[in-house]
């Protein structure tokens, strides 16, 4: 779809323009804790995931508002209502299809640009103010919505700098966990997400689901991508207070999420997750030890995924309602709940190299439909091979 370059500079102006800005600095401007002093590298990403995810909704936001995309608006559109009709949600299977960077957009230049232009954000530091205020600033974004993924994101840093805390034991660690969800539930409570386990099926199976997949397939696979380095960190960091064997791994994971991130257009001969990443996939080890944090944060990164089909999903008239609806629907504890086990099988039926690889251990290939002995084999090779 051709476009000018001044009509795309509309296109990203409110949306990219605060991230921008914010990345002028070349520093870690003002990060504090934990995580920062030991990790500055991951620290510093954390902050970049929020400005990036904000500038990345508004993209799409505006990329559905621009008049030119009209035409492959109304194609995106009949393409989810076809799938809606032959079998449900697509998505609903878990990996149903690989995801390359290679395929078309819907949206062509504009969504090649989009990638590039965040891809650059990713690449600077922002300040934590400027982290912090993202989704407060993102138009994108309804109230509700914006102090539910906002207020997630401080919980996701308390646990961060938990964890990077090499001076603190285990127990210590559990003790402080729970003094965090503690604080998570009281101090904001109407903007806090189930502590249990949501359905997979509010983010697979939804009116709109599949929506950023299908029209916005390299910026779904960038949300993913860094959805997956949170766990990932996260795990690398557990890992190594557990077992000195693996001590001094983050930059392995570091290395491994560049690799998936590619080039700015999103190009790239690593496997990026073509499935949402969740705890019990990519971080097993945090989970067992911390399973309600983990959970936490995989309803957080359910909310997220369902926020962007939503802003993604084009022609639609009632979006911000639809918005407000899915955050508040996640905010409850008591409806559209799954038991521990419906929980772990639907974050591992997808596959662990679906969801982007393990963080440390090595998986070449996807380890779904493998005899039981393979997988057996598999474990062993994630568990205690990392490079």
């Amino acid at each position: 779809m051709p476009t000018s370059n001044k009509a795309f500079k509309r296109i990203l102006t409110r949306g990219l323009a605060l991230a921008v800005s914010a990345g002028l600095a070349t520093t870690v401007s003002g990060q504090t804790g934990a995580l920062a002093e030991n990790f500055p590298e991951v620290a510093s990403l954390n902050n970049a995931f929020d400005v990036t995810q904000a500038a990345l909704l508004d993209a799409m936001a505006e990329i559905n508002a621009n008049p030119e995309t009209m035409q492959a608006r109304m194609e995106v559109q009949m393409q989810l209502e076809m799938s809606k009709d032959m079998d449900g949600h697509a998505h609903m299977g878990h990996g149903g299809g690989e995801m390359s960077m290679n395929m078309g957009s819907p949206y062509d230049e504009l969504e090649v640009q989009a990638r590039v232009a965040l891809t650059e954000m990713l690449r600077q530091s922002h300040a934590d103010e400027v982290a912090q205020n993202a989704f407060s600033e993102s138009p994108s974004l309804p109230t509700h919505a914006w102090r539910v993924l906002s207020w997630g994101r401080k919980f996701e840093r308390d646990i961060a700098d938990i964890f990077a805390d090499g001076s603190t034991s285990r127990s210590q660690k559990r003790t402080a966990v729970g003094a965090a969800i503690e604080t998570y539930l009281t101090d904001d409570a109407r903007h806090a997400v189930a502590t249990v386990p949501k359905h997979a099926s509010l983010y697979l199976a939804h009116d709109y689901a599949d929506g950023a997949k299908t029209a916005f397939p390299r910026l779904s696979a960038l949300m993913w991508t860094n959805q997956w380095l949170q766990l990932a960190s996260l795990e690398a960091i557990v890992v190594g207070q557990l077992d000195s064997q693996f001590a001094g791994k983050v930059p392995v994971t570091l290395e491994r999420y560049w690799a998936k991130v590619g080039s700015d257009t999103g190009m790239t001969m690593y496997p990026v997750p073509v499935d949402m990443p969740s705890a019990p996939a990519i971080a097993p080890s945090f989970y067992s030890e911390a399973p309600q944090a983990a959970i936490i944060i995989d309803n957080l990164n359910r909310l997220e995924v369902a926020v962007a089909d939503i802003i993604a999903y084009p022609n639609l008239e009632n979006r911000d309602e639809l918005l407000e609806a899915v955050a508040d629907e996640f905010t409850k504890d008591d409806v559209n709940v799954s038991d521990e086990m419906e929980y772990l099988l639907s974050a591992l039926r997808g596959g662990i190299f679906n969801q982007g690889g393990p963080a440390i251990g090595d998986l070449g290939r996807s380890e779904r439909n493998r005899s039981r002995d393979a997988m057996d084999m598999v474990h062993t090779m994630i568990m205690s091979g990392p490079q």
